[in-house]
């Protein structure tokens, strides 16, 4: 559902393996993408280490300054796979073994005849209480608990994750935007530019500076909620960016009468 409000949401990337730069994240963007298109804002994203305590104090002080948190990572069968420990601290509830998590694990591996290994079994720990998000790709469940969605690291488990939560969240008014190209540089426009989104505080303007190895030029974006506030922005820009030309032109002489 869909409303005029304004929601919002950050996102907690959990893993030692992320900091260290051997696996490359590509969950935040997929997550990005995907709030925007609901009209849900990511305000904010942290990255942290497999350490409860670090774990514990950012979702605890993300989860009470935004309306949705989505974690990724750390909810597998190793000994390092410690974010349902953590997220249950954070909430003052005990891990348990899920038992309808555990059922569904175990008749996965039922059926490819293989053992349901204490490790796997790790797989169906979450703090209790919480709901389960499903797992098309690999049955071991995500969870909810609260306004935080506990989700896989695994990008094609992630995505999947995602997917079947994005129906159940409040969406709000959806961002619009609209791109500018301005053939100036940042330099030559960044006060002008200014002024302009000082005139329109309902407005989100962002420059982006290109170079094609002989000159550099800008790309403008202009963001807002209201159509005809977004339409008044993105005026007062192209106003703008005709200004500099035309104090950039010389004057035609006149010719002798």
């Amino acid at each position: 559902m869909s409303d005029t409000s304004i929601v919002t949401a950050a996102m907690l990337a959990i893993g030692d393996e992320l900091l260290s730069g051997r696996t490359k994240d590509k969950n935040i963007g997929h997550l990005a993408d995907l709030l925007t298109l609901s009209g849900i804002d990511l305000k904010e994203v942290r990255i942290v280490a497999d350490e409860e305590d670090a774990i514990v104090e950012a979702l605890n002080a993300l989860r009470g300054r935004y309306d949705y948190v989505f974690t990724s990572g750390g909810i597998g069968p190793t000994h390092d796979d410690i974010t349902a420990d953590a997220i249950s601290k954070a909430f003052g509830v005990p891990c348990i073994y899920d038992p309808d998590a555990m059922t569904l694990l175990g008749d996965m591996y039922e059926r490819r005849e293989m053992e349901f290994t204490d490790a796997r079994k790790r797989m169906a720990r979450m703090p209790e209480g919480s709901k389960h998000i499903p797992n098309p790709v690999s049955t071991a469940p995500g969870f909810i608990i609260g306004n935080v969605y506990v989700m896989a690291g695994v990008p094609q488990v992630f995505q999947a994750m995602v997917d079947n939560v994005l129906p159940m969240l409040r969406s709000g008014a959806k961002m619009l935007s609209r791109g500018i190209p301005c053939p100036y540089g940042e330099g030559d426009i960044g006060t002008l530019l200014s002024a302009v989104q000082k005139a329109h505080p309902e407005t989100s303007i962002g420059s982006y500076p290109k170079y094609d190895g002989q000159r550099f030029s800008t790309e403008i974006v202009v963001r807002a909620r209201d159509a005809a506030v977004l339409d008044a922005a993105a005026d007062a820009v192209v106003a703008m960016i005709a200004g500099i030309e035309s104090a950039r032109t010389p004057t035609n002489p006149t010719a002798d009468a």
